[in-house]
Parts: structure tokens; sequence; C-alpha cells
């Protein structure tokens, strides 16, 4: 006969009393909720040097990243293609962890750990839940200064530095805009962002140990963080352990202009022209950027085309073959570039490049209206600000003004510093790329295409 089940062991909810009839409406009692107000961004600077920016927003999540003036163009010439090879290193054992540990201890937290590189800045980037920040910023820290670049580690890199630079020549776009850099510069800014061919598994660990220690020092770096108390920041920021002082002294970039072609067998050719532009941060790199736009920067419409931009009306009018065009500016901390940047096909190569630079010419004549540098203007403004909506856009643009300035011009103060840009300079920018000494860079069939003394 089966046992009969205790009343002990049956759930309260099976005899509890009837309660009365519920005559008023339940209402559900909750606490009162803090509002957190955003703090405004803060900027110190350490006694070694280090630059510390931070904005606490109260979210649940921080973000942290070190931005080092380590990029291409600071690589020596007996060591090209080091910044390739070190943003790669990235997850390599350090000197107080090995690689398993550092990927297992970041994983058991949820967290993430990321480095990317320009031709200026060596960016390492941390993102984890704010109670574990601590905890990652103990890995974050041997990351990024406790390197050890063992041998046999670096010569596991060699394949993946095969790999990345076979990425990047498949795009004609990255080929064109490196091989650009490559004729319009000397030195500095003239190196590649990808190991050369010659270097591939040839970088030693006392190439990339000495980089480290000319570019990795206190007064080069910068700390800054999205969602971390400005106290606590600079707290993480006492504990690196970077060289402190200024490193080694960084060569000026030297413009020459020049001419760079890419031959093969593609039958769309892509093609860019351009002159020396302005320094980042300077009036005239926003009267560049602002002529950028008068002439056309891509379409604005998701799955849109150019086709409404006075480059491609210009262009259409020349030849019925299908283009694409649009004008491109690159802004450094000495120097700049300007120009414009086609695909068509290969017998209308140079038909297309001359109605583009046409159309720069036109602007320089005075041909162009209020009401398009207005509307370049807002199309400026409107991407600088939707690019800070998000915490990875906010923290670059923080931390490449407060690398650069050791300062953070907010945002205010940048849109009023483009309502200053006037047609004037608008037509002086675009004396500037006429009158200036041409640089071109051309990938594909090349039969058709002038060069640059030709256009």
């Amino acid at each position: 006969m089966r046992r009969i089940r205790s009343l002990n062991s049956i759930s309260k909810r099976c005899y509890a009393a009837r309660s009365a009839s519920l005559t008023e409406p339940l209402v559900r009692k909750t606490s009162a909720t803090t509002t957190f107000t955003p703090q405004n961004i803060q900027i110190s600077k350490l006694p070694n040097g280090l630059v510390i920016a931070s904005q606490e927003n109260y979210s649940p999540m921080s973000s942290v990243g070190l931005f080092v003036k380590a990029g291409s163009r600071h690589e020596t010439v007996d060591s090209p293609g080091v910044a390739h090879v070190l943003r790669l290193a990235a997850n390599l054992t350090t000197k107080g962890a090995s690689a398993f540990k550092i990927c297992r201890g970041v994983e058991a937290l949820g967290g993430s750990l990321s480095v990317t590189s320009t031709r200026e800045t060596t960016v390492y980037t941390a993102e984890c839940l704010r109670d574990d920040l601590h905890s990652l910023m103990e890995y974050f820290s041997l990351v990024t200064t406790a390197q050890e670049f063992r041998p046999w580690e670096l010569d596991e890199l060699t394949s993946r530095v095969k790999i990345d630079k076979a990425m990047a020549q498949q795009s004609p776009q990255i080929g064109v805009l490196e091989k650009l850099h490559e004729a319009a510069y000397k030195n500095a800014l003239s190196h590649s962002l990808y190991c050369p061919d010659f270097m591939v598994g040839h970088v030693s660990p006392d190439q990339m140990h000495a980089f480290v220690q000319n570019n990795f020092t206190t007064g080069r770096m910068a700390l800054v963080g999205v969602g971390v108390n400005h106290s606590v920041l600079r707290q993480l920021g006492e504990g690196l352990s970077s060289c402190t002082g200024l490193g080694a002294p960084v060569a000026q970039a030297v413009y020459r202009g020049g001419e760079a072609r890419i031959h093969n067998r593609d039958d769309l050719v892509h093609l860019l022209v351009a002159s020396e532009g302005a320094a980042s941060g300077s009036a005239a790199a926003n009267a560049f950027s602002v002529l950028q736009h008068v002439l056309g920067a891509g379409p604005h419409v998701k799955r849109g085309s150019n086709i409404t931009s006075k480059l491609s009306q210009g262009i259409a009018k020349a030849t019925s073959e299908p283009f694409d065009a649009t004008a491109l500016t690159a802004s450094y901390s000495d120097s700049g570039l300007f120009g414009v940047y086609t695909i068509s096909q290969a017998g209308a190569a140079g038909e297309v490049i001359k109605a583009a630079i046409a159309q720069i010419s036109d602007v320089a004549e005075g041909n162009v209206a209020d009401a398009d540098v207005e509307r370049a203007k807002n199309q400026v403004k409107v991407e600088y600000l939707m690019s800070l909506e998000d915490t990875a856009g906010l923290l670059q643009e923080l931390g490449a003004q407060a690398l650069m300035t050791g300062t953070y011009q907010a945002p205010e103060a940048v849109l009023q510093s483009l309502d200053t840009v006037t047609p004037e300079d608008v037509i002086k920018a675009a004396k500037s790329f006429l009158d200036g000494k041409k640089t071109m860079a051309a990938s594909g069939l090349l039969v058709n295409t002038p060069f640059v003394d030709e256009l």
C-alpha cells in the first residue's frame, strides 16, 4: 500500500486559507530609483607625464583604452614592419603571465582585450563589467607594458603576418592607399601598415624590445576610460610599469609627391590622386573636410548611391561608362592628404579621373553655392556627432585628443569651429589641391591610365 505523504511536505500554497475578497486595486510597491547623471569628461596628467582622461556615465560596462604614439611612422630604417608584428603579438606571453593564462583569465571575466594600429598610434582596448575592471586591468597592464617577445613565439607569428598581408593585398582600396602614402612622403608617413616581404619572419626580439623602449613611455601615452571613475582610472594609470620620459624623437613627415602603379589584369582601375592637405586639428583641415563633402564623400543613404554628388554629376557628363568617385581626406599630426578616388573600367580611367579633377577646378574658380557649403558643413557635423554615439567612437575621439593635445575639445566647440568655415576657405582649399604637387596611385589594367604629369 502506497505510503501517504506527510502533511509537512505539502506546499503551503495547497492549504493556505482563502483571503478576503479584493476590494482595492493591487498596487505594487516600488523602491525609489536613483538617477545618475553622466559626469563631464575629466582630464589630468600624472607626474610621470601619463595623460588620464575619463567620462563616468555609470554604465555597467567599463571600457579602457591605452593610446600610444607607436604607429608605423615611428619605425626605424633598420626595423620596418615592427609595428605590424607588435599588433599581432599582443596575445603572447608576458613577464607576469603566459599567453594561455591571459586568454583564460580574460574569458573567465567575460571581458575582451583588443589592439589596433594606425600610422601614428597603437591602441589597446579592454572591456568588461564594471565590477571586474580591476581584475581585467592586471592582464591589461601585462599586455601593454610587460611584453617578453620570446623568439619561438615570434616565429609562430610568421604565418599570421603572411595571412594578414595576403588579406590586405586582396583589397585594391588598401593597396592604392598604401602606395599613395609610400609615394607621397620621403619618410615617416611613407611606412606601410604591413610588414614588408623581406622582413616577414625576420623581426627579432631585440628589434621588438627596442621599439617598445623607444615609444612606450609615459610621455607618449594616454589612458582613457568610459564608464570609469576618474580617481579609479588614475590609480590604474599609476600601476602601469612604463618607462618615463618622452622616448625617441619623432621624425617630421616630409611631403614630396610622386607616383605608384600596380599593374595587374583587373578590368576595374582603382585610381587615387592627391596633394598635401592639412594637419589634424587645424582650421585648414576643417576647410578640406567641408570641401570633401561639397564634392561628395560617399552615399548618405543605406544601400544608396553617390549619384547626387558634384563629382558624380560632373563625371557622368564626360563618360557613359559606369564609375564610382569620392573625395578623400586624411589628416595626421604634422601633415595631411586630400584628393579624389575613382573606380572605373580600364578604358575609361583617364576620362573619369580628368573629369573628377575638373570638378575641383570648378570649385577653385568660385563656382560653389553657399547652400552647398552649408549642406557640406551639416554633413560633417552629423558624421562627427554620430561617431560619438557609441562607446567605441567616444573612446577613440577622447583618446585621440588626449594623446595629441593633452586636452579635450567638447563637441560644441568642434561644431563652432566648423561654422567658421566660409565659401572662401573652401575655394582656397580647392586651389591648394590644384597648385600643390600631385601624388598618384593606381591599380588594375593601366593601359589607358594617364601618368601623374599628364593630369
